[in-house]
């Protein structure tokens, strides 16, 4: 493998459920992946070239109060209203000034708007 070890090697994602079926809907169906496959472990699914692997984990589940997994978008406006016409709602955090659609102006420029799966993992989309 030599100096660059994972340098070179793509990168998996990892989000955990404790039901599947309900996790297919959510990322097959509202935020439109491909399922790859399914076992009693994990639903797998294509993330524009990344594999996502939702595992499937014993309850309780406790999610963690942070971002576990994000989508750079084109068109934060566009994805959102998208999204939302599937059934997603997207979060508030007090004390953050959002516009109406949900979207924070980091520092940098950044636009960022998050939402929750169904196990409550908080997800978000940046346009850059």
């Amino acid at each position: 493998m030599g100096r660059a070890v994972l340098g070179g090697c793509d990168i998996m994602a990892f989000a955990p459920t404790c039901d599947q079926p309900r996790a297919i809907e959510f990322y097959r169906d509202k935020l439109g992946l491909k399922l790859i496959s399914q076992d009693d472990f994990a639903a797998v699914f294509d993330a524009n070239g990344i594999t996502l692997r939702v595992s499937s984990v014993p309850k309780p589940l406790a999610p963690q109060p942070f971002t576990i997994l994000g989508w750079k978008t084109p068109d934060i406006g566009a994805a959102i209203r998208e999204l939302a016409g599937r059934g997603v709602s997207f979060e508030r955090f007090p004390g953050l000034p959002q516009n109406e659609l949900g979207i924070w102006t980091a520092p940098g420029g950044a636009q960022i708007a998050w939402f929750k799966d169904p196990d409550g993992n908080i997800l978000s989309l940046t346009e850059f």
